[in-house]
């Protein structure tokens, strides 16, 4: 199922690790990418725009193949 705009998200490790995101800056990233529940605020081509409130972290544009709903 595709993910749209408003719902929570996390991001996929497998997906992530070894991407070209990943190659392009610091490759740790953060737990709360991963175990935070974020909401998607845009959706721009394959790119997402997720904000993660319960910490204060900027929002961040992940690819959309890279996120997986959270129930």
């Amino acid at each position: 199922m595709a993910v749209k705009k408003g719902d929570m998200v996390r991001a996929v490790r497998e997906k992530l690790d070894n991407s070209l995101e990943a190659k392009a800056s610091d490759s740790r990233f953060p737990a709360y990418l991963f175990d935070t529940k974020g909401e998607i605020v845009d959706i721009k081509g394959d790119y997402a725009l997720v904000k993660f409130g319960r910490v204060p972290t900027p929002n961040i544009w992940l690819k959309l193949e890279q996120l997986e709903q959270f129930n």
